[in-house]
């Protein structure tokens, strides 16, 4: 069952994006392939939330040099 799960699954993506997959996650686990999606998942909000703070900072940085 498993062999053919791999096949339907590379079937779908091209062939490159399935060897990269293997690589990545190749010898995980599945507590540890849940880990990494969390951690993936946290890194992204972060990541938007600096962006949202930034964008914040420049716009009061503005603000401040136009009341100078």
């Amino acid at each position: 069952m498993k062999g053919n799960q791999s096949r339907h699954v590379a079937s779908l993506h091209c062939q490159p994006t399935c060897y990269n997959w293997k690589s990545k996650y190749g010898g995980l686990g599945v507590s540890e392939l849940k880990r990494i999606r969390e951690l993936e998942a946290e890194h992204s909000k972060l990541k938007r939330m600096y962006a949202d703070l930034a964008m914040e900072n420049d716009a009061l940085k503005e603000l401040i040099e136009k009341k100078l």
